[in-house]
C-alpha cells in the first residue's frame, strides 16, 4: 500500500491505495465520487474525464498514486452554492444528453475546452470533445450546449472583471 494525499472537490484526503489502483476506481470506490463513471477502462470513451490540477484527464489512464499532492475536480465538484455550473445547466437546457452515461466526462472536457478557447466555433467544439464518445445524441445538442455555456461563461467573466 502507498499513502496518497489529494484534494478532491475542495476536500483533503489521505488514503492508502494499492499502487496499481486507477484514479477512477479510487474516486468511485474509496471516495464515493460515483459521478465519474467507468466507461471502457481503455481511455477510448472519455466518460471518466476529471480535472487534475486544472487539466482535463481521463481518470482511467492515471494511477491514484500519480495524483498524490494534486487537486482533482470531479463532476460533483463543479456546481457552486447549490447552483449548477453553466455547462451543466446548458446540457440540461439544450438536451445535450440522452442516457447520460457520457455526460459527466463530456461536461468536464467541455469546461476544459472553454478554459483554453472561450469562444470556439462549432468545428473547434467538435474537435475539442473528440476524445469523448456519445453513442446516443449525435452531438448536435452537445455542441449547442457548449455554445450556450460559452456565451454564458464569457458574459459572467466579463461582468466580474
Amino acid at each position: 500500500m502507498t499513502q496518497i494525499n489529494v484534494r478532491v472537490d475542495g476536500a483533503s484526503y489521505s488514503d492508502d491505495v494499492e499502487p496499481r489502483t486507477l484514479l477512477v476506481h479510487y474516486l468511485r470506490e474509496q471516495l464515493g465520487k460515483v459521478g465519474t463513471v467507468v466507461g471502457c477502462d481503455t481511455s477510448n470513451c472519455g466518460a471518466c474525464t476529471v480535472h487534475l490540477d486544472g487539466e482535463s484527464v481521463k481518470s482511467c489512464t492515471v494511477l491514484a498514486v500519480q495524483a498524490d499532492g494534486s487537486e482533482v475536480t470531479t463532476i460533483e465538484g463543479i456546481a457552486e452554492g447549490g447552483e449548477l455550473h453553466p455547462m451543466q445547466k446548458a446540457f440540461h437546457e439544450k438536451h445535450g444528453l440522452q442516457c447520460g452515461y457520457c455526460t459527466p466526462g463530456m461536461i468536464m472536457a467541455s469546461i476544459d475546452l472553454l478554459k483554453n478557447n472561450p469562444d470556439p466555433s462549432e468545428s473547434e467544439i467538435r474537435e475539442g470533445i473528440e476524445g469523448n464518445l456519445c453513442r446516443c445524441t449525435g452531438y448536435v445538442n452537445i455542441v449547442r450546449a457548449v455554445q450556450q455555456a460559452a456565451g454564458e461563461m464569457s458574459s459572467t467573466a466579463g461582468a466580474q472583471a
